[in-house]
């Protein structure tokens, strides 16, 4: 079958200019109605040109060099982590309680993995450094140092910056020894250096199945979260 030839725009103006195809309109004038469909083509093409040159204008614009300080948070959330090797010799202190074991941790202060996990969520919550940053094991006069010492530096940022205690959840993890003869003795330490009411400070404890170092009784690691709330 043979292709119709293509229709140029040309040949259509042409056609409908011919008052021969609309015999019952002879007062109709074709080329108005082209001006006007061509006029509205040009005005389509132009609006995006426009716009673009709006919102061009409009990031031009010089930004504001505000010096306003951040807007005051009702509340902050900050996580801290913790591991210590041990190893036998040291004591095993958790949250400031001596807890008999034939190890401890090895640590430049006294390893207690609990206080310092608390301390680095305290500080995260607020953006500020970590422990070893605020509290650096180069730093001899941190040798041996009860980690008290450091939760209640953190305590106080805390209270400078105008928060307190809202929550806080801990979970230790260690193979041995068990722990649930010592969890209330911990905890009621814990939210008494925290300043905390016990019924917002919660600690877990978990084995780690004797999977690497943790399960192997090499190592205790503790994570914990902390919602401090605006006085």
């Amino acid at each position: 079958m043979a292709m119709a030839a293509p229709i140029h725009a040309s040949s259509i103006t042409k056609i409908s200019s011919t008052k021969q195809i609309y015999p019952f309109t002879s007062h109709y004038r074709p080329s108005s109605l082209v001006l006007s469909h061509t006029l509205s083509i040009r005005s389509t093409l132009r609006r995006p040109m426009v716009a673009a040159a709006a919102t061009t204008a409009v990031e031009a614009e010089p930004r504001s060099n505000s010096t306003a300080p951040s807007k005051s948070l009702p509340f902050r959330v900050g996580h801290g982590f913790d591991l210590h090797r041990l190893e036998p010799g040291y004591p095993l202190i958790i949250g400031g309680i001596d807890i008999p074991h034939d190890r401890g941790c090895e640590a430049h202060s006294d390893g207690d993995v609990l206080l310092h996990c608390v301390v680095d969520a305290i500080l995260g919550a607020l953006g500020l450094p970590d422990i070893g940053q605020i509290f650096p094991d180069s730093d001899p006069k941190w040798k041996g140092a009860p980690s008290s010492v450091f939760i209640k530096e953190a305590v106080r940022l805390m209270h400078e910056a105008g928060y307190e205690i809202g929550n806080l959840d801990a979970t230790l993890i260690l193979q041995r020894p068990k722990l649930s003869p010592h969890k209330e003795a911990i905890r009621s330490n814990l939210s008494q250096l925290l300043g905390a009411d016990p019924s917002v400070v919660n600690l877990k404890a978990k084995t780690h199945e004797k999977v690497d170092s943790l399960g192997e009784n090499r190592s205790i690691a503790a994570h914990t979260v902390v919602l401090l709330m605006r006085k």
